[in-house]
């Protein structure tokens, strides 16, 4: 029997809200799509790149203490496996600007920025991710310039964990996924708290990640009022475990 590739709730939930918003009809629409957002997260990891070389952002003067400024863009085309991707990489007036995401004469790209957010979520500082792309990739990623990256990225997933959802579903499933972090130089457990709903067209969606301490029905009214004031009216069945006070949790919202 053939083994089942295992996904991460963090990914199911990352795949599941990009095919709701590409909608690939077939395996080229999943190659676009990929080098679409391959791409967007490669320029976005240049300008955080540019932001900690100069030491302000764009449009930031207030807090320009350099000599030194943006001074456009240099288009280029690097190879991925997704395909060939344009990205316009930033220059500065000084021209002292060495990105190194994606080195001047690199084409070939590899998918740094993945491993970035992975460590990031799982509780690394950035002064770890820092030593860890130094010496696993080889590349020279100050703490400032990861957090930076990761100041520009995230946004993108909490705009995803805020969205509307549909007023009404057939089933959501509820369940935590406990683990291992590093919190204050100490491993400590987690809770992700994962809710996926059926809509009434049968279409299934991950509706929320939430990251808390051990498994409560206290934390569950929480995720709950936040599915409802997300806009979900009405839950026809919600599976759940045996968590002692769950029932009481859902009843007290729906």
């Amino acid at each position: 029997m053939a083994r089942q590739r295992k996904l991460t709730p963090e990914r199911k939930a990352l795949i599941q809200s990009l095919l709701s918003h590409y909608k690939p009809e077939d395996a080229q629409d999943v190659q676009a799509m990929l080098r679409d957002l391959l791409g967007d997260t490669i320029q976005q990891m240049l300008e955080a790149e540019m932001d900690d070389h100069l030491g302000y952002s764009k449009y930031d003067y207030k807090n320009k203490h350099t000599d030194d400024s943006r001074n456009g863009y240099s288009p280029k085309t690097v190879t991925s496996s997704a395909g060939d991707i344009p990205i316009d990489v930033p220059r500065d007036r000084k021209g002292d600007f060495e990105p190194q995401s994606v080195k001047k004469n690199q084409t070939d790209i590899s998918n740094i920025e993945d491993q970035v957010l992975s460590m990031y979520a799982k509780g690394m500082t950035t002064r770890d991710i820092s030593a860890h792309l130094q010496s696993i990739y080889g590349v020279d990623a100050s703490a400032e310039m990861i957090s930076r990256m990761t100041d520009r990225i995230l946004p993108i997933a909490k705009e995803w964990q805020n969205r509307p959802l549909a007023k009404k579903y057939a089933v959501v499933f509820m369940d935590a996924v406990h683990f291992n972090v590093r919190q204050d130089g100490r491993t400590v457990k987690k809770a992700v708290y994962v809710a996926i709903g059926t809509r009434l067209d049968g279409h299934r969606e991950v509706l929320g990640l939430w990251v808390g301490g051990n498994e409560s029905a206290k934390y569950w009214v929480g995720v709950l009022n936040e599915i409802r004031n997300r806009g979900t009216e009405d839950i026809f069945i919600i599976s759940v475990d045996g968590l002692t006070g769950f029932a009481d949790a859902i009843s007290a919202v729906y």
